[in-house]
């Protein structure tokens, strides 16, 4: 069976039984049956792992793993897709002692909810820049859940989460323009302005956000709802939010273009 998460529920602490405790190079893989810890994908690492504790002892990392009963798999090494048929996806949290019995696991919060407010402004943004660029579009391309072309999806390469914030970087090269895109003239300055603008709009309507799942497994796929006053944004994600907009403060983006590539940063200040 899978390890049933309480992340996306936003959970934090959790007793759970020990599965088991594979050694690795420098500790242990603990397997429990259930966790709140987030761990990080191996498909698509945007966010980090969560920190925190089991059973007292540190959180070295938390990965992904997958095991076809006989072999625990983790993050890269993983030869099958996602839900495979006869595998089980496993959250391993790698200490640097092996344990038995009941865990108590404890996640750090205050780095949880940074992550969380970077996770949840990264996609806020993400939607006001395909809003800020839906003009730059010559052909018909697949929309975002707003209705606006999804620059977003069609050119991101790489997505990082970080505490308060994110790294975003999408390639403006020949495949983007043979879909319709025009990239040149590109006015960063006004970009900017159109997308904090927006972005501001969307804190102060203090719009819930929740992360919708089919169930606790690790495996399933999740999906990321905020009811923004121009709709019900939705997008695929895996990650930890926040549970409103206005939970973000304010959030600012940072516009730069080298090498056809477009990078924005995106600065969350949250609220005193």
């Amino acid at each position: 069976m899978d390890t049933q998460v309480t992340y996306p529920r936003g959970g934090v602490h959790g007793v759970s039984r020990v599965l088991s405790a594979t050694p690795l190079d420098g500790g242990y893989g603990v397997v429990t049956a259930q966790t709140p810890f987030h761990p990080l994908d191996h498909t698509w690492p945007d966010q980090p792992a969560d920190r925190g504790t089991v059973n007292g002892l540190p959180v070295v990392d938390c990965v992904t793993g997958a095991s076809d009963g006989e072999r625990l798999y983790l993050g890269k090494e993983i030869p099958v897709r996602r839900g495979a048929d006869g595998w089980e996806w496993l959250v391993v949290h790698v200490l640097k002692e092996p344990i038995a019995g009941d865990a108590e696991l404890a996640v750090d919060e205050t780095y949880r909810s940074a992550l969380s407010a970077g996770h949840s402004a990264c996609h806020l943004a993400a939607l006001a820049l395909n809003a800020a660029l839906a003009d730059r579009w010559r052909k018909e391309v697949t929309p975002d859940s707003l209705g606006r072309p999804d620059f977003d999806q069609a050119a991101i390469t790489t997505s990082r989460i970080v505490e308060h914030g994110s790294d975003d970087v999408y390639r403006l090269g020949k495949s983007l323009r043979r879909k319709g895109f025009d990239a040149e003239g590109l006015d960063l300055a006004e970009l900017t302005r159109r997308i904090d603008d927006r972005l501001g709009a969307w804190i102060a309507a203090d719009a819930p956000i929740t992360v919708d799942s089919p169930s606790p497994s690790l495996s399933a796929r999740r999906m990321w709802h905020c009811s923004l006053p121009e709709g019900e944004a939705r997008i695929p994600c895996g990650g930890t939010h926040v549970s409103r907009t206005s939970e973000l403060g304010s959030v600012r983006v940072s516009l730069s273009l080298q090498d056809a590539e477009l990078t924005m940063r995106s600065v969350v200040s949250p609220p005193a």
